[in-house]
This record gives structure tokens, sequence and C-alpha cells, in this order.
């Protein structure tokens, strides 16, 4: 079966940094567009970061110049790089895939991803 299974998370002060791992398995892991999103508590569920089979990725301006996705086809994983983290990272960090039913970059709209993990909690503290 499809499997999304993310790592990584805990608690951390701010200025910290943290990789976050997503193992896939039960699909065709360079088939599929791998995305990042993030719920903090109160607040809507944020998709922030993506990364397509060829390696094109995407990051939302809240994220930008601190977050790195990458992706390891040889153990169908993807990691997010994160510097110095801030306490409003605080969140449930959730990956999650989709097959691209066209070329062209990838996106964050939750609607599109077709699997997904079951989060991995990160704290920050101030």
């Amino acid at each position: 079966e499809v499997q999304l299974v993310e790592s990584g998370g805990g608690s951390v002060q701010a200025g910290g940094t943290l990789r976050l791992s997503c193992a896939t398995s039960g699909f065709f892991f360079d088939d599929y567009t791998i995305g990042w999103f993030r719920q903090a508590p109160g607040k809507e569920r944020e998709g922030f970061s993506c990364i397509r089979s060829d390696g094109d990725t995407y990051y939302s301006d809240s994220v930008s110049g601190r977050f790195t996705i990458s992706r390891d086809s040889a153990k169908n994983t993807v990691y997010l790089q994160i510097y110095t983290l801030e306490p409003e990272d605080t969140a449930v960090y959730y990956c999650a895939a989709y097959r691209p039913r066209a070329r062209g970059v990838c996106t964050v709209r939750a609607p599109r991803y077709d699997y997904w993990g079951q989060g991995t909690q990160v704290t920050v503290s101030s």
C-alpha cells in the first residue's frame, strides 16, 4: 500500500535547524511530485514547498530562503532542511504526493495531492 512517513520533527530553540524526512513506498517515486505542508494550531493547512521528479522546486514566500527541499530516488525519500527556525514555524508538518497530469511547475494546492503522511510535530521555542 501507499505510505508516506514523516520523521525528524521535535522541539528546538529558535535559530536552530531541523531536517525532516518523508519516506515513501507503494508507488513509483519518480513519477510523483512531493509537497510539504504544515498546519499550526488554529490555522489552515499551508502548502509551502514541492519538488518535481526532475528536481524543479517551489517555495512559498513564507519559507523561501530558510527551507530547502530535496529528493533521493535511491531511497524514495524527500527531505526538508529548515534553517533558522522561528516560533512561527511551529506546526505539524506533512508530506504528500501527486502524479502530475501535465508538465509545469509543481503546485502546493492540497486538492492536487493523492497521498498524505500522518505528520511530524515541529515545536520551536523562543
